[in-house]
């Protein structure tokens, strides 16, 4: 098993997670949400950084909830959420933009 620090773009958060197998970019994976639901992510960034002990490199995951896969945190009030483009908003202005993880 493999110890991978996940970084989650859609809950903002950083988690450890055990794989058999690192993932690689644009493959999916299921996570259990806050709520206990399970939902889709899709990986959009692997990246390996030297440990500090050894010739070891460790792995990092950066992923996102594959769109239409559940209401992103923020979205609950859209009245019209049931379309195709979902969350389109966030698209067209950087204004308000979270800040990258920092490690």
């Amino acid at each position: 098993m493999i110890e991978i620090e996940v970084q989650n773009e859609t809950h903002q958060t950083q988690e450890l997670i055990r794989f058999a197998a690192v993932p690689r970019i644009g493959e999916g994976i299921r996570l259990r949400e806050p709520d206990g639901v399970w939902a889709s992510y899709d990986v959009l960034d692997v990246w390996y950084q030297k440990a500090e002990f050894g010739d070891v490199w460790v792995p990092f995951l950066h992923i996102r909830i594959t769109p239409g896969e559940g209401v992103v945190a923020g979205e609950e009030g859209d009245e019209d959420s049931s379309h195709m483009l979902h969350g389109e908003g966030q698209f067209a202005s950087l204004a308000g933009e979270a800040e990258p993880f920092k490690i």
